[in-house]
């Protein structure tokens, strides 16, 4: 399943779509809500988030290996440093290996200052590239600690996450040089909004590429459909590094049909990802029916 998918990813046109587990015991109803769509044929893969925002949700690995097993898709599986140290990351990159859950989105994670839980404390015993680092010794066949295991755990292919901003150029250069010293299969990046902004970004992250040793990673770039001027002031006032264009607000404020001049823009820097890059990832807050409808239109 996955040397295909990671084949793709590298070869070809490439789309994932993110899952986000809520706040429940379950995760079936985005199974069935994909699975009503047909969505699992019209992408190459899925993610599951890990507590966004730090919001208390369901497991990102367990979700990942149940999304698998029900939908037969590869699925990344969101790790945050936010809330392990280095022995429960390894300990549950192994338990996730175990059930196949082999591709993994290194994240270094929101703080808890913003989550809905009472008094939590973040762990960040580093940012992410440590995650990067165990997950280059797991396939080395050694821990952190450099001690070989029993029975070693199966490939695990790693990813990462960078800004979109085009304008902090040398800032982000730099994020993604760093990430790809750490081995990684891809970048995916912020969402991006700005048609004008998909060619720069690419050149960024070749020049990236161009001075670091991992001649084999891909970028993947991020795409966040917004058809409501409310979801569009979240973005901009919770989360970090999403930059919605001024135009794009003006236009939703100034709209009688929010929607059809959401999905307008929306579908507009899609097309231009998909055509002049050809890998995207989809962030859809479990709006299926908009994700089916951008895919399709």
């Amino acid at each position: 399943m996955f040397e295909n998918f990671i084949q793709k990813l590298h070869n070809e046109q490439f789309l994932t779509l993110e899952t986000t587990p809520g706040h429940s015991a379950v995760c079936d109803e985005i199974i069935d809500s994909i699975q009503s769509l047909g969505l699992e044929h019209l992408v190459d893969g899925f993610t599951t988030t890990d507590s966004p925002l730090s919001k208390l949700k369901f497991s990102s690995l367990f979700a990942a290996a149940i999304l698998q097993q029900k939908l037969q898709k590869p699925v990344i599986a969101t790790l945050s440093m936010r809330d392990r140290n280095s022995i429960a990351l390894q300990s549950d990159l192994l338990g996730a290996n175990c059930f196949d859950v082999r591709a993994i989105l290194a994240l270094t994670g929101d703080s808890v200052k913003i989550s809905d839980q009472p008094n939590p404390k973040g762990v960040f015993e580093s940012d992410s590239s440590l995650l990067l680092q165990i997950i280059q010794n797991f396939n080395s066949g050694v821990d952190l600690a450099k001690k070989a295991f029993k029975n070693a755990p199966k490939h695990i292919y790693p990813f990462a996450v960078t800004p979109s901003d085009i304008n902090k150029k040398e800032s982000l250069q730099k994020k993604m040089i760093k990430k790809l010293s750490c081995g990684v299969e891809a970048i995916i990046t912020q969402p991006l909004f700005d048609t004008d902004d998909v060619e720069p970004l690419i050149e960024i992250f070749e020049r990236a590429k161009a001075k670091s040793q991992n001649k084999k990673a891909t970028l993947v770039i991020g795409c966040f459909p917004i058809v409501k001027l409310k979801t569009a002031n979240f973005l901009n006032s919770k989360v970090p590094g999403a930059n919605i264009p001024q135009r794009w607000l003006e236009k939703l404020q100034n709209s009688n049909d929010e929607y059809s001049v959401g999905f307008e823009l929306s579908r507009e820097i899609y097309t231009k990802i998909m055509q002049t890059h050809g890998k995207c990832h989809l962030m859809v807050a479990n709006n299926f029916k908009l994700a089916q409808k951008l895919i399709t239109s």
